[in-house]
Protein backbone atom coordinates (compact mmCIF):
# COMPACT_ATOMS: atom_id res chain seq x y z
CA UNK A 1 0.00 0.00 0.00
CA UNK A 2 2.06 3.50 -1.02
CA UNK A 3 1.50 6.81 -0.77
CA UNK A 4 -1.43 7.73 -1.95
CA UNK A 5 -4.24 5.14 -0.03
CA UNK A 6 -3.01 7.03 3.15
CA UNK A 7 -3.28 10.48 1.65
CA UNK A 8 -6.66 9.87 0.31
CA UNK A 9 -7.65 8.82 3.68
CA UNK A 10 -9.30 12.37 4.93
CA UNK A 11 -8.58 11.59 8.36
CA UNK A 12 -5.36 11.00 8.20
CA UNK A 13 -4.49 13.66 5.26
CA UNK A 14 -6.12 16.38 7.95
CA UNK A 15 -3.78 14.81 10.99
CA UNK A 16 -0.90 14.88 8.26
CA UNK A 17 -1.06 18.61 7.72
CA UNK A 18 -1.99 19.70 11.53
CA UNK A 19 1.20 17.85 12.01
CA UNK A 20 2.96 20.06 9.19
CA UNK A 21 1.57 23.01 10.57
CA UNK A 22 2.57 22.49 14.31
CA UNK A 23 5.70 20.85 13.56
CA UNK A 24 6.64 24.16 11.40
CA UNK A 25 5.90 25.95 14.64
CA UNK A 26 8.19 24.36 16.61
CA UNK A 27 11.18 24.54 14.62
CA UNK A 28 10.29 28.65 14.44
CA UNK A 29 10.23 28.43 18.18
CA UNK A 30 13.42 26.38 18.59
CA UNK A 31 15.47 29.12 15.93
CA UNK A 32 13.28 32.08 18.41
CA UNK A 33 14.51 30.64 22.26
CA UNK A 34 18.08 30.22 20.83
CA UNK A 35 17.65 33.97 19.12
CA UNK A 36 16.38 35.29 22.81
CA UNK A 37 19.56 34.03 24.31
CA UNK A 38 22.16 34.90 21.97
CA UNK A 39 20.81 38.69 21.91
CA UNK A 40 20.72 38.49 25.64
CA UNK A 41 24.51 36.97 25.38
CA UNK A 42 25.28 39.79 22.94
CA UNK A 43 25.30 38.00 19.78
CA UNK A 44 26.92 34.41 20.29
CA UNK A 45 24.47 31.95 22.84
CA UNK A 46 26.79 30.01 25.58
CA UNK A 47 26.37 26.47 25.88
CA UNK A 48 25.17 26.53 29.43
CA UNK A 49 22.79 29.32 28.91
CA UNK A 50 21.25 27.51 26.35
CA UNK A 51 21.30 23.82 28.37
CA UNK A 52 19.45 26.15 30.96
CA UNK A 53 16.63 27.23 28.59
CA UNK A 54 16.05 23.53 27.00
CA UNK A 55 16.18 21.92 30.41
CA UNK A 56 12.86 23.90 30.97
CA UNK A 57 11.52 21.76 27.69
CA UNK A 58 12.71 18.31 28.98
CA UNK A 59 11.87 18.72 32.36
CA UNK A 60 8.11 18.28 32.17
CA UNK A 61 8.93 15.17 30.84
CA UNK A 62 9.63 13.60 34.20
CA UNK A 63 7.28 15.35 36.01
CA UNK A 64 4.24 14.79 33.44
CA UNK A 65 5.39 12.22 31.47
CA UNK A 66 4.82 9.40 33.08
CA UNK A 67 0.87 10.26 34.16
CA UNK A 68 0.52 11.78 30.54
CA UNK A 69 0.12 8.56 29.11
CA UNK A 70 -2.00 7.05 31.53
CA UNK A 71 -4.74 10.01 30.76
CA UNK A 72 -3.95 9.81 26.76
CA UNK A 73 -5.21 6.37 27.12
CA UNK A 74 -8.39 7.16 29.01
CA UNK A 75 -9.07 10.63 26.93
CA UNK A 76 -10.13 11.10 23.91
CA UNK A 77 -7.31 11.68 21.98
CA UNK A 78 -8.57 13.85 19.40
CA UNK A 79 -9.85 15.88 22.07
CA UNK A 80 -6.22 16.10 23.38
CA UNK A 81 -4.40 17.23 20.72
CA UNK A 82 -7.03 20.00 19.93
CA UNK A 83 -6.99 21.23 23.92
CA UNK A 84 -2.88 21.06 23.87
CA UNK A 85 -2.68 22.83 20.86
CA UNK A 86 -5.07 25.34 21.69
CA UNK A 87 -3.73 26.17 24.87
CA UNK A 88 0.10 26.06 23.82
CA UNK A 89 -0.69 28.74 21.18
CA UNK A 90 -2.18 31.28 23.38
CA UNK A 91 0.70 30.62 25.85
CA UNK A 92 3.23 30.86 23.25
CA UNK A 93 1.36 34.62 22.16
CA UNK A 94 2.20 35.73 25.92
CA UNK A 95 5.88 36.09 25.04
CA UNK A 96 5.97 38.24 22.62
CA UNK A 97 3.03 40.32 23.96
CA UNK A 98 4.10 40.20 27.61
CA UNK A 99 7.40 38.58 28.84
CA UNK A 100 9.88 39.25 25.64
CA UNK A 101 10.66 42.83 27.10
CA UNK A 102 11.43 41.77 30.96
CA UNK A 103 15.15 41.36 31.57
CA UNK A 104 14.25 38.86 33.87
CA UNK A 105 14.26 35.36 31.89
CA UNK A 106 12.64 33.68 34.80
CA UNK A 107 8.76 33.92 33.16
CA UNK A 108 10.01 32.79 29.73
CA UNK A 109 11.34 29.58 31.52
CA UNK A 110 7.81 29.05 33.18
CA UNK A 111 6.38 29.49 29.81
CA UNK A 112 8.45 27.34 28.34
CA UNK A 113 8.08 24.60 31.17
CA UNK A 114 3.99 24.91 30.77
CA UNK A 115 3.70 24.71 27.14
CA UNK A 116 6.01 21.61 27.07
CA UNK A 117 4.06 19.98 29.83
CA UNK A 118 1.47 20.26 27.72
CA UNK A 119 3.47 18.54 24.96
CA UNK A 120 4.07 15.59 26.93
CA UNK A 121 0.13 14.94 26.43
CA UNK A 122 -0.10 15.48 22.83
CA UNK A 123 3.45 13.33 21.81
CA UNK A 124 1.44 10.11 23.04
CA UNK A 125 -1.98 11.22 21.80
CA UNK A 126 -0.49 12.23 18.91
CA UNK A 127 1.16 8.75 18.03
CA UNK A 128 -1.18 6.69 19.45
CA UNK A 129 -4.36 8.07 17.21
CA UNK A 130 -2.53 7.08 14.05
CA UNK A 131 -4.00 3.20 14.34
CA UNK A 132 -7.27 4.79 14.95
CA UNK A 133 -7.41 6.62 11.65
CA UNK A 134 -5.56 4.17 9.61
CA UNK A 135 -5.69 0.42 8.99
CA UNK A 136 -3.01 -2.17 9.95
CA UNK A 137 -1.97 -2.93 6.50
CA UNK A 138 -1.13 0.80 5.96
CA UNK A 139 0.85 1.35 9.42
CA UNK A 140 4.59 1.18 8.06
CA UNK A 141 3.32 3.91 5.22
CA UNK A 142 1.31 6.17 7.44
CA UNK A 143 4.26 6.17 10.41
CA UNK A 144 7.03 7.11 7.49
CA UNK A 145 4.29 9.66 6.34
CA UNK A 146 4.26 10.92 9.91
CA UNK A 147 8.34 11.20 9.93
CA UNK A 148 8.37 12.98 7.13
CA UNK A 149 5.83 15.75 7.94
CA UNK A 150 8.57 16.40 10.79
CA UNK A 151 11.10 16.46 8.10
CA UNK A 152 9.42 18.76 6.02
CA UNK A 153 8.54 21.56 8.92
CA UNK A 154 12.14 20.95 10.16
CA UNK A 155 13.45 21.88 6.19
CA UNK A 156 10.91 24.85 5.98
CA UNK A 157 10.97 25.80 9.96
CA UNK A 158 14.51 26.21 10.17
CA UNK A 159 15.05 28.34 7.28
CA UNK A 160 12.03 30.73 7.69
CA UNK A 161 12.76 30.44 11.13
CA UNK A 162 16.32 31.23 10.89
CA UNK A 163 15.64 34.55 8.92
CA UNK A 164 13.08 35.57 10.72
CA UNK A 165 14.71 35.78 14.05
CA UNK A 166 17.77 37.03 12.55
CA UNK A 167 16.25 39.64 11.09
CA UNK A 168 13.00 40.05 12.76
CA UNK A 169 14.08 38.99 16.03
CA UNK A 170 12.41 36.50 18.77
CA UNK A 171 8.97 38.02 18.92
CA UNK A 172 8.55 37.72 15.83
CA UNK A 173 9.52 34.08 15.92
CA UNK A 174 7.06 33.19 18.97
CA UNK A 175 4.70 35.07 17.46
CA UNK A 176 4.10 32.22 14.20
CA UNK A 177 4.94 29.93 16.45
CA UNK A 178 1.70 30.47 18.15
CA UNK A 179 -0.39 31.15 14.85
CA UNK A 180 0.55 27.71 14.29
CA UNK A 181 -1.06 26.21 17.05
CA UNK A 182 -4.41 27.50 16.43
CA UNK A 183 -4.56 26.34 12.59
CA UNK A 184 -3.30 22.89 13.79
CA UNK A 185 -6.01 22.85 16.42
CA UNK A 186 -8.68 23.76 13.57
CA UNK A 187 -7.38 21.29 11.03
CA UNK A 188 -7.39 18.39 14.21
CA UNK A 189 -11.21 19.45 14.89
CA UNK A 190 -12.34 17.59 11.48
CA UNK A 191 -10.78 14.53 12.03
CA UNK A 192 -12.88 11.60 12.20
CA UNK A 193 -12.04 8.09 13.19
CA UNK A 194 -13.22 4.20 13.05
CA UNK A 195 -11.96 2.95 16.22
CA UNK A 196 -10.37 -0.99 15.80
CA UNK A 197 -9.42 -2.68 18.82
CA UNK A 198 -6.28 -4.35 18.43
CA UNK A 199 -6.84 -8.41 18.36
CA UNK A 200 -4.64 -9.51 20.77
CA UNK A 201 -2.42 -12.87 20.75
CA UNK A 202 -2.70 -15.80 22.42
CA UNK A 203 0.63 -15.43 24.30
CA UNK A 204 -0.55 -11.91 25.96
CA UNK A 205 0.76 -11.98 29.32
CA UNK A 206 -0.25 -8.50 30.34
CA UNK A 207 -4.45 -7.83 29.83
CA UNK A 208 -5.67 -5.11 27.48
CA UNK A 209 -6.13 -1.34 29.56
CA UNK A 210 -10.03 -1.96 28.78
CA UNK A 211 -10.18 -5.12 30.49
CA UNK A 212 -7.86 -3.87 33.06
CA UNK A 213 -9.85 -0.75 33.76
CA UNK A 214 -12.35 -2.00 36.16
CA UNK A 215 -9.45 -3.32 38.07
CA UNK A 216 -7.84 0.02 38.41
CA UNK A 217 -7.15 1.27 42.51
CA UNK A 218 -5.49 4.57 41.53
CA UNK A 219 -3.21 6.54 38.53
CA UNK A 220 0.06 4.93 40.21
CA UNK A 221 -1.73 1.35 39.40
CA UNK A 222 -2.16 2.52 36.41
CA UNK A 223 1.09 3.48 35.70
CA UNK A 224 2.67 0.32 37.58
CA UNK A 225 0.58 -1.61 35.14
CA UNK A 226 2.38 0.50 32.11
CA UNK A 227 5.89 -0.91 33.85
CA UNK A 228 4.86 -3.89 33.81
CA UNK A 229 3.22 -4.35 30.26
CA UNK A 230 6.89 -2.53 28.82
CA UNK A 231 9.09 -5.07 31.26
CA UNK A 232 6.77 -8.05 29.58
CA UNK A 233 7.92 -7.13 26.25
CA UNK A 234 11.24 -7.56 24.42
CA UNK A 235 10.49 -5.76 21.60
CA UNK A 236 9.32 -2.56 23.49
CA UNK A 237 12.15 -2.84 25.92
CA UNK A 238 14.94 -3.41 22.87
CA UNK A 239 13.47 0.01 21.15
CA UNK A 240 13.14 2.26 24.61
CA UNK A 241 17.02 1.28 25.10
CA UNK A 242 18.04 1.52 21.72
CA UNK A 243 15.88 5.32 21.78
CA UNK A 244 18.06 6.09 24.41
CA UNK A 245 21.30 5.78 22.93
CA UNK A 246 20.14 7.48 19.65
CA UNK A 247 19.43 10.58 22.16
CA UNK A 248 22.45 10.46 24.23
CA UNK A 249 24.28 11.37 21.63
CA UNK A 250 21.44 14.06 19.98
CA UNK A 251 21.88 15.62 23.69
CA UNK A 252 25.43 15.45 23.74
CA UNK A 253 25.88 17.13 20.51
CA UNK A 254 23.07 19.81 20.05
CA UNK A 255 23.88 22.50 22.49
CA UNK A 256 27.36 22.26 21.36
CA UNK A 257 26.59 21.96 17.32
CA UNK A 258 24.71 25.69 17.59
CA UNK A 259 27.61 27.32 19.57
CA UNK A 260 30.31 25.38 17.41
CA UNK A 261 28.05 26.83 13.68
CA UNK A 262 27.30 30.31 15.44
CA UNK A 263 31.31 30.81 16.13
CA UNK A 264 32.42 29.35 12.95
CA UNK A 265 30.52 31.36 10.51
CA UNK A 266 29.95 34.42 12.81
CA UNK A 267 26.03 34.59 13.04
CA UNK A 268 22.98 33.68 15.04
CA UNK A 269 20.50 31.72 13.29
CA UNK A 270 21.23 32.74 9.67
CA UNK A 271 23.73 29.63 9.02
CA UNK A 272 22.17 28.13 11.91
CA UNK A 273 18.80 27.97 9.98
CA UNK A 274 21.24 27.14 6.62
CA UNK A 275 22.85 23.65 7.61
CA UNK A 276 18.87 22.97 9.49
CA UNK A 277 17.50 22.81 6.29
CA UNK A 278 20.34 20.59 4.90
CA UNK A 279 19.84 18.35 7.43
CA UNK A 280 16.32 18.46 7.22
CA UNK A 281 16.10 17.76 3.42
CA UNK A 282 18.27 14.42 4.37
CA UNK A 283 15.74 13.12 7.19
CA UNK A 284 13.09 13.91 4.46
CA UNK A 285 14.86 12.19 1.41
CA UNK A 286 16.16 9.14 4.16
CA UNK A 287 12.24 8.85 5.57
CA UNK A 288 10.70 8.74 2.23
CA UNK A 289 13.26 6.24 0.69
CA UNK A 290 13.10 4.06 3.95
CA UNK A 291 8.52 4.20 3.83
CA UNK A 292 8.90 3.46 0.04
CA UNK A 293 11.62 0.33 0.41
CA UNK A 294 12.23 -0.48 3.59
CA UNK A 295 8.70 -1.97 4.84
CA UNK A 296 10.56 -5.41 3.96
CA UNK A 297 13.92 -4.78 6.32
CA UNK A 298 14.21 -5.72 10.03
CA UNK A 299 13.62 -2.52 12.04
CA UNK A 300 16.49 -3.30 14.53
CA UNK A 301 18.96 -4.30 11.93
CA UNK A 302 17.94 -0.64 10.06
CA UNK A 303 18.06 1.19 13.35
CA UNK A 304 21.92 -0.10 13.90
CA UNK A 305 22.81 0.29 10.49
CA UNK A 306 21.67 4.00 10.83
CA UNK A 307 23.65 4.31 14.34
CA UNK A 308 26.70 3.11 12.62
CA UNK A 309 26.48 5.43 9.51
CA UNK A 310 25.04 8.96 11.67
CA UNK A 311 27.99 8.31 13.69
CA UNK A 312 30.73 8.17 11.03
CA UNK A 313 29.37 11.24 9.10
CA UNK A 314 29.04 13.43 12.45
CA UNK A 315 32.49 12.81 12.98
CA UNK A 316 33.08 13.67 9.11
CA UNK A 317 31.20 16.66 9.39
CA UNK A 318 33.23 18.34 12.73
CA UNK A 319 36.10 17.60 10.84
CA UNK A 320 35.55 19.13 8.01
CA UNK A 321 33.88 22.02 9.37
CA UNK A 322 36.64 22.74 11.49
CA UNK A 323 38.76 22.37 8.96
CA UNK A 324 37.74 24.63 5.65
CA UNK A 325 34.87 26.53 7.60
CA UNK A 326 33.10 25.78 4.06
CA UNK A 327 28.97 26.80 4.45
CA UNK A 328 28.31 24.57 1.51
CA UNK A 329 30.87 22.09 2.24
CA UNK A 330 28.51 21.40 5.66
CA UNK A 331 25.36 21.91 4.18
CA UNK A 332 26.66 18.81 1.78
CA UNK A 333 27.49 16.58 4.83
CA UNK A 334 24.32 17.73 6.87
CA UNK A 335 22.16 16.53 4.04
CA UNK A 336 23.97 13.28 4.17
CA UNK A 337 23.82 13.06 7.49
CA UNK A 338 19.84 13.64 7.95
CA UNK A 339 19.42 10.92 5.03
CA UNK A 340 21.02 8.10 6.82
CA UNK A 341 20.01 8.57 10.19
CA UNK A 342 16.30 9.32 9.06
CA UNK A 343 14.70 5.84 8.92
CA UNK A 344 15.29 5.43 12.36
CA UNK A 345 12.39 6.94 14.02
CA UNK A 346 10.36 5.44 11.73
CA UNK A 347 11.73 2.14 12.49
CA UNK A 348 11.49 2.81 16.08
CA UNK A 349 7.48 3.48 15.79
CA UNK A 350 6.96 0.73 13.95
CA UNK A 351 7.11 -1.70 16.20
CA UNK A 352 5.79 -0.33 18.86
CA UNK A 353 2.63 0.10 16.61
CA UNK A 354 3.08 -3.67 15.99
CA UNK A 355 3.69 -5.42 19.45
CA UNK A 356 1.99 -2.84 21.78
CA UNK A 357 -2.01 -2.71 21.92
CA UNK A 358 -3.95 0.16 21.06
CA UNK A 359 -5.21 0.56 24.95
CA UNK A 360 -1.76 0.93 26.03
CA UNK A 361 -0.04 2.70 23.08
CA UNK A 362 -0.10 6.02 25.02
CA UNK A 363 1.76 4.55 27.89
CA UNK A 364 4.34 3.12 25.81
CA UNK A 365 4.93 5.79 24.26
CA UNK A 366 5.13 8.20 27.25
CA UNK A 367 7.24 5.73 28.62
CA UNK A 368 10.00 5.94 25.61
CA UNK A 369 9.50 10.06 26.15
CA UNK A 370 10.73 9.69 29.61
CA UNK A 371 13.50 7.13 29.02
CA UNK A 372 14.88 9.73 25.71
CA UNK A 373 14.68 12.82 27.24
CA UNK A 374 16.67 11.49 30.20
CA UNK A 375 19.12 10.21 28.50
CA UNK A 376 19.16 13.82 26.18
CA UNK A 377 19.01 15.45 29.50
CA UNK A 378 21.95 14.28 31.29
CA UNK A 379 24.46 14.39 28.23
CA UNK A 380 23.29 17.91 27.24
CA UNK A 381 24.13 19.18 30.45
CA UNK A 382 27.43 17.20 30.60
CA UNK A 383 28.87 18.04 27.41
CA UNK A 384 27.54 21.71 27.82
CA UNK A 385 29.87 21.57 31.06
CA UNK A 386 32.60 19.89 28.77
CA UNK A 387 32.56 22.36 26.68
CA UNK A 388 34.19 24.75 28.46
CA UNK A 389 37.39 22.69 28.39
CA UNK A 390 37.47 20.83 25.23
CA UNK A 391 36.64 22.29 22.04
CA UNK A 392 33.28 22.20 20.43
CA UNK A 393 34.86 20.65 17.23
CA UNK A 394 36.30 17.51 19.25
CA UNK A 395 33.54 16.74 21.20
CA UNK A 396 31.45 16.48 17.97
CA UNK A 397 34.12 14.12 17.02
CA UNK A 398 33.96 12.17 19.75
CA UNK A 399 30.44 11.61 20.08
CA UNK A 400 30.80 10.55 16.87
CA UNK A 401 33.34 7.98 17.31
CA UNK A 402 31.16 6.54 20.38
CA UNK A 403 27.99 6.84 18.46
CA UNK A 404 29.49 4.39 15.67
CA UNK A 405 31.03 1.82 17.85
CA UNK A 406 28.26 1.36 19.70
CA UNK A 407 26.04 0.62 16.42
CA UNK A 408 28.86 -1.56 15.86
CA UNK A 409 29.04 -3.52 18.97
CA UNK A 410 24.69 -3.83 18.59
CA UNK A 411 24.59 -5.25 14.95
CA UNK A 412 27.47 -7.89 15.99
CA UNK A 413 25.10 -8.39 19.32
CA UNK A 414 22.48 -9.17 17.41
CA UNK A 415 23.36 -11.11 15.12
CA UNK A 416 25.09 -13.79 17.66
CA UNK A 417 21.73 -13.51 19.57
CA UNK A 418 19.68 -14.60 16.57
CA UNK A 419 17.37 -11.18 17.39
CA UNK A 420 17.98 -9.53 13.95
CA UNK A 421 16.36 -12.99 12.88
CA UNK A 422 13.25 -13.04 15.12
CA UNK A 423 10.93 -10.81 16.40
CA UNK A 424 11.12 -6.71 15.55
CA UNK A 425 10.82 -7.67 12.47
Amino acid sequence: MGFRANFQNRSFLLFWLAQLVSQFGDRINQMALVGLVAGRQFGTASTMELAKLLAFTIIPVFIVGPIAGVYVDRWDRKMTLFVCDLIRGVLILTIPFVFIAQHSMIPIYIIVFLAFCLSRFYVPAKMSIIPEIVPPEHLHVANSLATVTGMIAFVMGAWLGGLIVEYGGARGGFLCDAITFFISALLVSFITRDRQKQILKPDEIIATGREMAGAYKNLMQEIWDGVRYIMAHRDIRYIINLMMVLFMAVGAIYVVIIVFIQSTFGSVTKHLGFLAVGLGAGLFLGSLAYGRWGKKRNNIETIFACLIMGGVMVTVFAFTVESFKSIWLAQGLAVILGAVVGPIVISANTVVHKVATTEMQGKVFSAMEFAIHLAFLVMMLASSKLSEFVPHAWILMGVGVVFCGVGTWGMWRCRQSGFLTEGAA
